[in-house]
């Protein structure tokens, strides 16, 4: 069950995105595992796009962010309001109070406002006034930045980028990908006509499901000796925490379930180490000059780190 509502959810989303299966089987797996997904790439690839199918294929509450300079903490998290005909101070919750939120052009909000998330994505609730609100379940920010432009724009500090699972790009679509992109425009396909694959407590009963996926002792170890050796090449400054481990083994088994399996394997740690880890990792200044990125000390990571001996699952 859990791998046909995983392919026909990408199965619905690919009706409108083309050409980008891979992106849109990164972007379920932060849905199943509970984590959030930041898309960064150059406009008009399809970023705010992939987030409106997700939101529409899953019968759930979601809100749309465009963050912009002026916008306040406030406007996201939402405000104590004080009424007068009974005398009460009541909370008035923004749009963070949803299944899904989409929030757009992050990195065009100043660092204030872009800190009032850290705390909502990673303990999923609000404190205002000395009082917590919890966000309904299941919880997911999709967030989207452009990478080309950045002028008047506030590069997302490294705490609050350790807070998303997966730091993905949509890329620009095949020749044939482009066609049947311009095809369904011309039939008016749109996120807002696709179908409702799942409902939330579908999606929460999932990540429940996607939980119980066994993981054998040497793939702990091998999960964690990726992690560590992220830590110590010389062109690294800061490697991933342990919550990088964390969220790697989350996303693991959700690819696991995804596939039929109810158990992991190391290619299920070597396909999503890059996109799960390169984000968290920051580099010397030396090896930024020279062009190296994350995801070129991951795979380097990869191709180093010896792969447990096959068998042992249990």
């Amino acid at each position: 069950m859990f791998a046909q509502c995983f392919h026909a959810l990408g199965d619905n989303i690919e009706r409108v995105v083309k050409g980008k299966r891979g992106v849109v089987e990164l972007a379920l797996v932060c849905l199943f595992s509970e984590g959030h997904l930041l898309i960064e790439d150059v406009p008009g690839t399809g970023k705010t796009t992939l987030a409106r199918c997700m939101a529409s294929s899953i019968e759930a509450t979601w809100h749309r962010v465009q963050f912009t300079p002026d916008l306040l903490p406030s406007d996201i998290t939402g405000v104590t309001i004080y009424r007068q005909n009974t005398g009460t101070f009541d909370f008035m919750p923004g749009p963070v109070f949803a299944n899904i939120v989409l929030g757009d052009e992050i990195n065009r909000a100043s660092p204030k406002t872009q800190s009032a998330l850290l705390e909502v994505m990673e303990e999923r609730r609000v404190t205002a006034d000395g009082r917590t609100h919890p966000v309904p379940r299941p919880f997911m920010v999709i967030a989207t930045q452009n990478s080309v432009d950045m002028g008047g724009t506030y590069p997302l500090p490294e705490a609050q980028l350790d807070r998303f699972l997966m730091r993905v790009t949509v890329g620009y679509p095949d020749h044939a990908s482009e066609v049947a992109v311009l095809t369904g425009a011309a039939a008016n396909a749109s996120p807002e006509g696709l179908s409702t694959i799942a409902t939330a407590h579908h999606i929460a009963e999932f990540v429940q499901v996607a939980a119980q996926v066994q993981v054998a002792e040497p793939l702990y170890d091998y999960l964690v000796r990726v992690v560590a050796a992220t830590r110590t090449l010389p062109d690294v400054r800061l490697g991933a925490s342990p919550r990088g481990s964390v969220a790697l083994l989350r996303a693991v088994r959700v690819r696991a379930a995804s596939q039929g399996r109810a158990y992991v394997l190391p290619e299920d740690v070597k396909a999503l180490a890059q996109p799960v880890l390169a984000h968290r990792l920051i580099l010397t200044p030396e090896a930024e000059l020279s062009g190296r990125t994350g995801a070129d000390v991951v795979a380097e990571v990869l191709a180093t780190v010896p792969v447990p001996q096959a068998g042992a699952r249990i």
